[in-house]
């Protein structure tokens, strides 16, 4: 049976975060210039609900501090919808009907002239969990393919070994983005019914493995929905600070997915309401106020526009979660899951201006790698 590291354990903190934190903590916690997990878990909880106007205008304040009045943009590309795993949740789980996909070199090759024709400097790259149609040897290729194009490169695929993220390094690979999904071990187990990602801490220890191998960035994340968001919120806060105090030189940034549509039609038994979306990244923002927060094409447009500077610093746009899809070459029907907002770039950056923000492409270099 699989426990939760005692580094990260959410439950000193986890009373409060449900509901034993009243109106007044949550209002010292607004106001701390040094907050720390009890100060999240105070924000996290029902009784910050109501303050949700105040939180806003404080983490708008902190984001432009910290961000200016930018929003960093990136594209995923799926390379790969073939997975072992038996994820209860996913539309790529092996015992799913759909029919499965690989971009070959040549196709992966077209797929980032597009992006790249698209004005991207930024690309994340997926796979499902390692298998032989999509194993290390071709990830490290086709990020070694991506490095050519684009300044900085991240990837979204199975934990590795600290000698394989150290070969994607060497290949052009900046950082990995790696959600645990829940930090719950009883629900992760659950979940995750076959297939090498039943191994909790393998996964839970994998972007400490990417940082000390030499990746430079990695994303963490929870998939709200799974399970008790405050749980796995309190969780991801700790994992997060403690990789921040060991790999001080690196970047830590947090995701916020919510479980979509998808194939296989898993619902969640902890549906994350809009407003309890709002709260949660608020709260993050308050407490981690130079960590860039992520907001992707999962959500819908008009909640989107709403979170753009304010908390949110970096979002994906003109996202498919087909394998391919870019460049007209490629196409394949069945995506990971469905994605809400399908605005193109134009539209997409026409927004942003008009609330002030100003979209970047590129903030990285790649001479840095």
């Amino acid at each position: 049976m699989n426990e939760v590291p005692e580094q990260i354990d959410p439950r000193p903190w986890l009373a409060a975060a449900r509901g034993g934190a009243r109106r007044e903590d949550a209002m010292r916690a607004l106001a701390s210039d040094e907050p720390g997990p009890r100060e999240l878990a105070a924000l996290l909880s029902p009784a910050a609900g109501a303050l949700l106007e105040p939180m806003a205008r404080r983490a708008q304040a902190l984001t432009r501090r910290h961000f200016g009045r930018t929003v960093q943009l990136y594209v995923p590309l799926y390379l790969s919808s073939h997975c072992p795993g038996g994820c209860l949740y996913c539309g790529f789980a092996s015992d799913r009907a759909a029919p499965r996909h690989r971009l070959e070199p040549e196709q992966s090759e077209d797929e980032m002239d597009a992006l790249k024709s698209m004005g991207f400097e930024e690309v994340l790259l997926l796979t499902g969990e390692r298998c032989p149609g999509a194993d290390y040897a071709y990830v490290r290729d086709c990020v070694a393919r991506a490095a050519r194009h684009f300044h900085n490169v991240n990837v979204e695929v199975f934990p590795m070994e600290t000698g394989e993220y150290r070969g994607l390094a060497e290949a052009g690979c900046s950082g990995l983005t790696l959600y645990q999904e829940t930090y719950d071990p009883g629900r992760y187990e659950r979940f995750h019914r076959w297939g090498p990602k039943r191994d909790y801490r393998a996964r839970l220890d994998a972007p400490e493995r990417a940082l000390r191998a030499g990746l430079r960035f990695a994303g963490l994340g929870a998939l709200l929905g799974l399970s008790d968001p405050r749980y796995d919120l309190l969780a991801l806060y700790r994992h997060a600070a403690a990789l921040r105090k060991q790999y001080w030189r690196s970047g830590i940034s947090i995701s916020f997915p919510r479980i979509r549509d998808q194939e296989g039609g898993f619902r969640p038994d902890f549906p994350v309401s809009d407003r309890e979306l709002a709260q949660f990244i608020y709260a993050f923002r308050l407490c981690l106020p130079d960590v860039p927060l992520v907001l992707s094409t999962r959500e819908r447009p008009a909640l989107r526009d709403g979170m753009a500077g304010v908390g949110i610093s970096k979002m994906s746009v003109a996202s498919r979660t087909t394998v391919g899809g870019y460049s007209g070459r490629t196409q394949y029907s069945e995506g990971q899951f469905e994605v809400s907002d399908g605005r193109g770039i134009d539209e997409f950056c026409a927004m942003l201006r008009a609330a002030n923000l100003e979209p970047v492409f590129k903030n990285w270099e790649a001479v840095y790698r």
